[in-house]
């Protein structure tokens, strides 16, 4: 009841509390200043001056007014609606419909938090404060107990780092340790040099350095071709373009090796390892030099506009360098909080709703509605069944029924008699044996 009371106050907001009135009464008082100015300027004669101000003063105390009037109106209607949301949230903090309190799935999992805040730490080069994290939240061990576990990591050598014109590929970090020997591993020096390199690299990258960037996915090629990456073209097709658009543009050396002639010179010495993947762009980029002289008028000017394209590349050698180590590319910290947010004014929504209902939250181990995230968050296929609004799991799979409405096993089931069902969706009927398991 509450809930509606608050949406029937927010529509007398929205359709009498509009500040468009206030705003179009200001700008006439704009537009008849500007006019009065326009005046004087004309005349330059202190008369009409005089005589132009004398005009001016009752429309202008009357558009103020105006604004004043508007104004009250929204004042008042903003007030209203704020008793009417004070008095919303104040309400029996007993009445059904709030969370389960007395289940958190993470409750018995602690050290996986602390995992992933202390991932998080290191991912974003918070060294120091990652290792004074892990001391603090991990039991008091042995150090030998602790070198033991960093020995369990692959080696990486600490030279493999400290120059990116030499770097190494960066062995994949380990997840068969214990959830608390993960978290003792990840003091490892082998992982902060890994992604001391990663920074290193990208902190050329947002200074318009290529090479350090090119140097390590040529040493790690084999592993990006097997992986179907582009990653070591799209640095070196940058890299051609940079030197393309000249000293005016790259800010680099006047030398033979930079401008139009340093361009074609790196096309020839880099670009022929790349002909069987990419000939058709390579073709395009040589292309361009007949229009450089009017490129932004050619059929090549999208390609010469990299606008984009320094940030883009640094977040594809961001995600290649992290899934070499075995890690995606945004931190899961990161991506849990922000999806956190998404959702969380959705559940607010449904809170109030069962709240003025006078029902109970049923649902301990999901959401009781579905969240939409952004595709960037959307890492494998979902399925929600429409009939019982629940997630499938692998005890309760999406299947497909003859007509081709998909549906939860458990669902179909329910709505089954014995060996035959009708489809909740369309007139059609078959037997439970026809519906066949979907595979996502």
């Amino acid at each position: 009841m509450a809930m509606e009371v608050l949406e029937k106050e927010l529509e007398k907001l929205k359709d009498t509390a509009q500040l468009s009135n206030s705003l179009a009464n200001v700008d006439k008082i704009i537009d008849l200043l500007t006019a009065a100015r326009s005046e004087v300027e004309r005349a330059n004669d202190p008369h009409v001056t005089s005589l132009t101000l004398t005009k001016l003063q009752n429309p202008v105390q009357r558009g103020l007014d105006a604004v004043l009037d508007d104004l009250k109106v929204v004042h008042k209607g903003q007030v209203k609606f704020g008793k009417a949301l004070e008095k919303a949230l104040t309400t029996d903090k007993d009445t059904k419909g709030s969370l389960p309190e007395d289940h958190d799935p993470m409750a018995q999992h602690p050290t996986l938090i602390n995992r992933a805040i202390a991932m998080h730490l290191l991912r974003e080069g918070q060294f120091g404060v990652a290792s004074a994290f892990i001391a603090e939240a991990q039991p008091q061990r042995p150090q030998s107990s602790i070198s033991q576990l960093q020995s369990q990591l692959s080696p990486l050598s600490p030279s493999s780092v400290t120059s990116p014109t030499s770097p190494r590929s960066p062995e994949p970090y380990e997840s068969h340790l214990t959830p608390m020997d993960e978290l003792s591993a990840l003091q490892s020096e082998t992982l902060q040099s890994s992604f001391a390199e990663m920074y290193s690299i990208l902190s050329s990258l947002k200074e318009r350095k290529l090479l350090p960037a090119i140097n390590w996915a040529r040493s790690n090629c084999a592993e990006l071709e097997a992986r179907g990456s582009n990653l070591e073209f799209e640095l070196c097709k940058l890299q051609f373009i940079w030197l393309f658009k000249g000293p005016s543009v790259n800010g680099l050396p006047d030398t033979p090796e930079n401008g139009r002639l340093g361009a074609l010179y790196y096309a020839r010495e880099n670009f022929g390892r790349f002909q069987h993947r990419h000939i058709r762009e390579i073709q395009q980029l040589s292309c361009a030099m007949v229009y450089a002289s009017n490129l932004p008028a050619s059929p090549y000017r999208s390609i010469f506009d990299i606008a984009m394209a320094f940030d883009e590349v640094a977040a594809s050698f961001t995600r290649e360098f992290c899934s070499l180590l075995g890690l995606s590319a945004e931190s899961p910290l990161y991506v849990a909080a922000t999806a956190g947010a998404i959702a969380l004014p959705q559940l607010m929504k449904f809170l109030n709703k069962v709240k003025g209902k006078n029902t109970e939250w049923t649902t301990t181990q999901e959401m009781a509605f579905e969240t939409r995230l952004p595709k960037s968050m959307v890492y494998h296929s979902i399925f929600v069944c429409p009939v019982s609004k629940e997630q499938t799991t692998a005890e309760n799979p999406p299947v497909i029924l003859p007509c081709g409405h998909v549906l939860a096993r458990e669902s179909l089931q329910r709505i089954s008699k014995g060996s035959r069902y009708k489809c909740p969706y369309c007139p059609n009927e078959g037997s439970v044996k026809d519906a066949k398991e979907i595979i996502l």
